[in-house]
């Protein structure tokens, strides 16, 4: 958060960008299709650099929710004393919760966070094409589907881009930048750019399925699974395991958890489809708990079991990575 409230906020407007032409400085508003976990993160990160960020999603809840969290999260930066209480009220206010997908029209750049289901994301990016002005550049935070797809779903394949944010995006630095087939220099250039001023370390990466860090990290996070079915060793020594023995910050299934096994399982199976190599097999233990609603953090219920701190009405995230639960799930 500190380092993304120091990155350089965006110059007032002074004119429009050209009918095709679309560039960092011309970009005031944002706006982020889905409400969810990555959603939200990338609409506070997105309004912390300064800019007006539309969010939308289709249930109110959602929203909600959503901006519920986002406070949340700008009042621990408070405490941390990496921003000011002003500073924070400043970040909430530029975030703005709306249902109607029409009121992106305005919007400069729009980024989808949707789930990981191609053909969904496809009809998105068909009606993202009717509403948004020319120049407009429609980004995806996918993390396996590819971009090369998308853009000819847009009907303008040359201002696609991928833009991978990590989880959670307001502390993870990394975005990776993925070209489509048919994405502009141009488009590239400013997707890289407006990583940058977002505080963010962009990485090009070949749009492939999983591009650069799914590709490695989930059949690590997939084994792990097969490791705990088989009976390897719990999950709780699995991960103490890596965390110890390669030095990872946090064990693979504390961070399925975090990232939520409903997007594990869906990227293992693009993985899977569209590579062909058996080594992508979903385990069949992370289906059953993706089948029976075990989603990790999201849910209260993953390979740990986690709890609400009382009294706060939030979750309690220790050290925004380490699991509360020190217990296994049942199943396991």
């Amino acid at each position: 958060m500190g380092e993304i409230l120091h990155a350089s906020r965006p110059s007032p407007r002074t004119s429009g960008p050209s009918k095709m032409d679309m560039r960092l400085d011309d970009i005031k508003a944002i706006g982020i299709v889905g409400a969810g976990q990555m959603g939200r993160g990338i609409a506070q990160v997105c309004a912390t650099t300064g800019y007006h960020v539309q969010l939308v999603d289709v249930a109110e809840p959602s929203l909600t929710e959503a901006l519920a969290k986002i406070r949340t999260g700008l009042e621990r930066a408070v405490e941390r004393g990496s921003l000011t209480g002003h500073q924070a009220g400043e970040v909430l206010a530029l975030i703005h919760p709306i249902v109607q997908l029409d009121r992106l029209q305005e919007a400069d750049l729009v980024i989808e966070a949707i789930p990981e289901d191609l053909a969904l994301k496809q009809e998105l990016f068909a009606e993202l094409n009717r509403i948004c002005r020319t120049p407009t550049v429609l980004a995806s935070n996918t993390s396996s589907i590819s971009i090369t797809k998308l853009g000819a779903a847009s009907g303008r394949p040359d201002r696609v881009v991928g833009l991978h944010f990590m989880n959670p995006a307001p502390v993870m630095r990394l975005v990776e930048v993925v070209r489509g087939l048919e994405t502009s220099e141009r488009t590239m250039t400013l997707a890289m750019d407006l990583a940058k001023r977002m505080g963010k370390i962009p990485v090009v990466a070949k749009d492939v399925p999983g591009f650069i860090v799914n590709r490695i990290l989930i059949p690590l996070i997939n084994e792990a699974v097969f490791a705990l079915e088989e009976g390897v060793a719990s999950a709780e020594d699995i991960d103490l395991a890596m965390t110890t023995g390669a030095n990872h910050p946090v064990g693979p299934l504390a961070l399925a958890d975090r990232i939520g096994l409903d997007t594990v399982l869906a990227i293992c199976e693009v993985l899977y489809q569209d590579l062909g190599d058996p080594k992508f097999r979903p385990c069949p233990l992370l289906r059953r708990y993706a089948e029976a609603g075990w989603l990790g953090r999201k849910t209260g219920h993953g390979f740990y079991v986690y709890e609400e701190v009382r009294g706060t009405g939030r979750e309690a995230m220790g050290d925004e990575i380490r699991p509360l639960a020190s217990r296994p799930s049942p199943l396991a």
